[in-house]
């Protein structure tokens, strides 16, 4: 009896179901039949008008027609258009910049190297890289990266192999996975403060062939090496000038072959075509930091690398900056966002060994920066620094990166006399990038609300205590409200580098940061896990202070936050009645 009546209630809710789906399919209908017909009467009122008392007349009479019925019936789009097609609009141009570098080289599937090599062409005594007293030239890059080439090649290493780089900052480390990629490997860049299991476990999911390591880091790499496998092997890199009439061995005392002294010993090759899987094959992998858990290694693509070099550099810089970098090359934001901008865009890029809150404006006024690059709490140490004339005694015009606090944020643009500042957001992994373009304080970017297909992302209700979407009666996600946290989504669409979700080496943790049936049945998106929320029309971290909290270490992790805080800034009447609408 109790089987009977459960094959009944099934029976019955497929039938409201199905009925349910017959009604939206009428009432989908009904609305093009109406719209049709709508369309057929103002094409018939146009032409009658046309007739009578000309073309001109009637086209300025059908405007006005349909800028009252705007007016009248669609005040809130009205309102909404108002204060964000100019943003909107020149954010639409920005991003049409991208998408065409991206699809010139994915039309002629270059690598990175490839690219590189055009870039060179143009400029090739051009200052590249500078670090320390160093200056390095783009020739000189390219020059070193084919010297790399060979070395690797003769070593054995070939297409699809693992090259694992642990090293510091410098102008080799970038020329070095170059030399990796042109020969189809790809470089994990592990993170140098890693020890013990923590590396041990970034050289195995990487599932490394082969590991260049700085000899600063020999007894951190001694100290795992019992526990990896025989198969790998190992070069120490050591950072000095080559001097080609080296006798030294090709191998130390330690039994590790002496990198450096490779370089020295073999010509370089001739420069060809990268042999990898061209635009959209892999190129990097850069980790997670590992915040509440180990390390996952994200797949970095020639395509993605190239996006996101350009996703900076079309806001606010050009050709002829010369950007401030003291970030971690292991890192994306210092890696491939600003390395970027000197292998893809031809600016110059300082290195920094590292960090230095005290350096940071005077290392600025020393290279004659232009452009900077920060992330995290580095604006809040640098404006903890006491007061001196350093502080405006530079050229530098913008500042780029993500964690510049709302409560610092004016107070620092202020002190150090910063023109511009473009704060985004991007996950390593992911796909749901935005920027702060127009410099607004306390936002990392905005989500179109004229033209929200054109770039799909949006921030989506979740449950606070498990961090899964809400979904409404048909099963999909529901827009967060304005001021209420949510998680950051981003569609994946497959052929579009912008929107394409590459995930991590590990297939299993990919699938973790993907849902599905988001906005139609049998789309998909990738899901950031850091809690946000619309406010003023622009997007604003949800935590506590206007910084997201737990969920920066859950981001890091590829966990979703267990339970999201949100916070309301302080806002005049004015900007309260612009959030109803946004």
């Amino acid at each position: 009896m109790i089987k009977l009546l459960g094959a009944t209630q099934r029976c019955v809710s497929n039938l409201l179901s199905t009925g349910r789906r017959s009604s939206v399919r009428r009432l989908s209908l009904r609305k093009l039949v109406a719209t049709m017909i709508a369309l057929a009467v103002a094409a018939g009122v146009f032409a009658a008008a046309w007739l009578n008392i000309g073309f001109y007349y009637s086209l300025t009479a059908s405007v006005l027609l349909v800028v009252l019925y705007l007016i009248l019936v669609q005040k809130k789009f009205c309102y909404v258009a108002i204060k964000t097609i100019p943003r909107d609009v020149k954010a639409l141009y920005t991003y049409i910049q991208i998408l065409w570098i991206t699809r010139k080289f994915s039309k002629l599937n270059l690598t990175v190297p490839d690219i590189f090599h055009d870039t060179v062409q143009k400029h090739p005594d051009k200052a590249c890289f500078l670090f320390k007293d160093e200056v390095w030239t783009f020739k000189e890059v390219e020059d070193y990266s084919l010297r790399v080439t060979a070395v690797l090649k003769s070593q054995g290493v070939k297409k699809g192999d693992i090259v694992g780089l642990l090293f510091n900052n410098c102008p080799q480390m970038p020329a070095v996975w170059m030399g990796i990629a042109r020969l189809g490997g790809v470089a994990p860049l592990i993170n140098t403060n890693q020890r013990g299991n923590a590396l041990l476990h970034s050289i195995n999911v990487a599932k490394c062939d082969y590991l260049i390591f700085s000899d600063e880091y020999q007894s951190a790499v001694q100290d795992v090496a019992g526990q990896l496998s025989p198969s790998l092997k190992l070069y120490k890199f050591t950072h000095r000038d080559l001097n080609s009439s080296s006798g030294k061995s090709g191998e130390g005392g330690d039994a590790i072959q002496d990198f450096t002294n490779l370089l020295e010993t073999t010509p370089p090759a001739t420069w060809t075509l990268a042999d990898g899987e061209g635009f959209e094959g892999k190129l990097l992998y850069i980790y997670t930091s590992g915040t509440t858990g180990l390390p996952k290694a994200a797949v970095i693509s020639n395509a993605r690398f190239v996006f996101m070099a350009a996703g900076i550099h079309f806001w606010r810089l050009n050709s002829s900056d010369i950007i401030y970098c003291p970030l971690p090359l292991y890192h994306t934001a210092g890696g491939v966002i600003s390395v970027g901008q000197a292998l893809i865009l031809g600016c110059t890029v300082v290195l920094k060994a590292k960090f230095s809150a005290s350096q940071y404006f005077p290392d600025c006024a020393k290279y004659n920066a232009t452009a900077a690059h920060y992330i995290g709490e580095m604006c809040r140490y640098v404006l903890a620094t006491p007061p001196s004339p350093a502080d405006t005694q530079h050229n530098v015009r913008v500042i780029y990166g993500n964690g510049l606090r709302p409560q610092i944020w004016t107070e620092f643009v202020k002190r150090f006399n910063i023109k511009y500042v473009t704060e985004f957001y991007g996950a390593t992994e992911g796909n749901a990038n935005i920027a702060n373009t127009d410099g607004t304080p306390g936002a990392i970017g905005f989500v179109s609300r004229i033209i929200p297909r054109v770039y799909p992302i949006a921030i989506i209700k979740v449950d606070q205590e498990t961090g899964e979407p809400i979904r409404d009666q048909k099963g999909l996600c529901q827009l967060a409200e304005p001021n209420e946290p949510g998680v950051f989504i981003g569609k994946i669409q497959t052929r579009n580098p912008a929107r394409q979700f590459l995930g991590y080496v590990d297939k299993s943790a990919s699938e973790k940061k993907i849902v599905r049936d988001v906005f139609e049945h049998g789309d998909s998106a990738f899901i950031s896990g850091a809690e946000y929320r619309r406010s003023g029309g622009y997007v604003r971290a949800g935590g506590r202070g206007g910084h997201a909290g737990p969920a920066r270490a859950a981001r890091a992790s590829g966990a979703r936050p267990a339970r999201l805080r949100a916070t309301s800034l302080h806002e005049d009447h004015g900007q309260r009645r612009y959030d109803r609408h946004i």
